[in-house]
C-alpha cells in the first residue's frame, strides 16, 4: 500500500488583515499536495475578518485568541493546535503572501535532500516586483549587531542551491513537529521581530539544522502592516533586538556590542529625537516629515527603555494612535 504523504498544517496569523488573508487563502487552494490543512489564527481583529473567512472558506479552522498576542503569541496558539492534531510538518506563513502551487512539494523535497534540516525557509520574492528576492536566509553580523540577508534585492534565477543558514524568515517558516516538541514554542516576549532568529538559534543549539529551500517560493507584500516609516516598527525592532542579544550572545559579546554598537546608536537616536523635537518647537511649524522622523526616533528610544524596564507585550498606545 502506498504511504500517504506527510500531513502539513499551514498557520496563517491574521490581525485586521482581511483582504490580504483572503487572497492568501485563495492561493493556498491551488497548492499541489494531497494532505495539507490551512488554519487561521485571528489575533483579536475588529475588521470583520473572522466572519469573512468563515463565509469564503467554511472548511478552514479558525482559532480566535480574542486579543493581539503578537507574531509569537498568535503563532504559538496555532502551533499548539497543530501538535494536538498530529501534523508532521508545520508552515508558519505570513497572511500578506501568495504561494507557488508547488510550495509544499518543494519543501518536502528539500527536507528529503537534507534529512537533518528540520527548519527550512522559502525563497521569498516581492509581491508586485515578482522576480526580486526579498529574503533567502540570513547570517548574524557581529560587526553591526544585526542579521544580513545576502540575496536580498537580487534578481531571481534558478541556480540557487540549498545552504545552511543562521536563520530563515518567519514569513515562510517550515519546520518538523519534532522541533517544537523538543524546544517548545516561540518566545512570546518578542511580540514582533527577531522571534524567528531566536527560535532558529535555539533549534540549532538543540541539534536541528536550518537550511534554505530555494525551490519553495512565495511572494510577500513586504511589511504591508509595518512599513519602514511607521514608528511602532522602530519600537518593536529595538526592544526585540536587545532581547535577542540578551538571550543569544555571550557576556563578552554583549559587552562588545553594547560598547561599540548599541550604546552609540541609542545616543545618536536620542540626540536626533531631541533635535527634531526642538526644531518643531522653536520654528512653531508642524512639518509632517520632521514630526514623523521625531516620532520614529522617540519610538526606538521607547523600545529600548521598555526592554531595560522589562516591559513587553504590545507597544504603547501613543505609537499607533492616529
Amino acid at each position: 500500500m502506498k504511504k500517504r504523504p506527510d500531513k502539513i498544517s499551514i498557520i496563517l496569523l491574521n490581525w485586521n488583515g482581511k483582504k490580504d488573508t483572503l487572497e492568501c487563502l485563495a492561493s493556498l487552494q491551488k497548492i499541489d499536495h494531497p494532505n495539507f490543512q490551512p488554519i487561521v489564527v485571528d489575533n483579536g481583529s475588529t475588521d470583520g475578518s473572522v466572519e469573512a473567512f468563515r463565509t469564503a472558506f467554511p472548511r478552514v479552522p479558525i482559532l480566535e485568541t480574542k486579543a493581539n498576542l503578537g507574531f509569537a503569541g498568535g503563532n504559538n496558539a496555532g502551533i499548539e493546535w497543530v501538535l494536538r492534531h498530529h501534523a508532521e510538518w508545520i508552515l508558519l506563513l505570513n497572511n500578506d503572501t501568495i504561494v507557488d502551487p508547488q510550495l509544499l512539494n518543494a519543501f518536502l523535497a528539500a527536507a528529503k535532500e537534507q534529512p537533518k534540516a528540520k527548519i527550512l525557509g522559502a525563497k521569498i520574492l516581492r509581491y508586485g516586483d515578482w522576480t526580486t528576492i526579498d529574503h533567502l536566509g540570513g547570517f548574524w553580523n557581529g560587526q553591526k549587531g544585526e542579521f544580513d540577508s545576502p540575496e536580498s534585492g537580487q534578481t531571481d534565477h534558478p541556480y540557487f542551491d540549498m545552504k545552511p543558514v543562521d536563520y530563515v524568515c518567519g514569513a515562510a517558516f517550515f519546520m518538523h513537529r519534532s522541533v517544537p516538541e523538543a524546544i517548545g514554542l516561540l518566545e512570546p516576549r518578542f511580540f514582533l521581530f527577531w522571534e524567528e532568529t531566536d527560535y532558529c538559534y535555539r533549534a540549532r543549539k538543540a541539534g536541528f539544522e536550518v537550511w534554505t529551500a530555494p525551490e519553495a517560493k512565495i511572494w510577500h507584500k513586504v511589511s504591508s502592516s509595518f512599513t519602514g516609516g511607521k514608528p511602532h516598527m522602530h519600537y518593536f525592532w529595538w526592544r526585540s533586538r536587545l532581547l535577542w542579544i540578551e538571550r543569544n550572545c555571550s557576556e563578552a559579546e554583549k559587552w562588545k556590542l553594547y560598547r561599540k554598537i548599541v550604546l552609540p546608536e541609542l545616543w545618536k537616536m536620542g540626540r536626533h529625537y531631541l533635535l527634531k523635537a526642538a526644531q518643531n518647537f522653536f520654528t512653531r511649524t508642524q512639518d509632517p516629515v520632521r514630526l514623523q522622523k521625531a516620532k520614529r526616533f522617540k519610538a526606538g528610544c521607547a523600545g529600548a527603555l521598555d526592554y531595560f524596564r522589562g516591559k513587553f507585550g504590545n507597544c504603547p498606545s501613543w505609537l499607533i494612535r492616529k
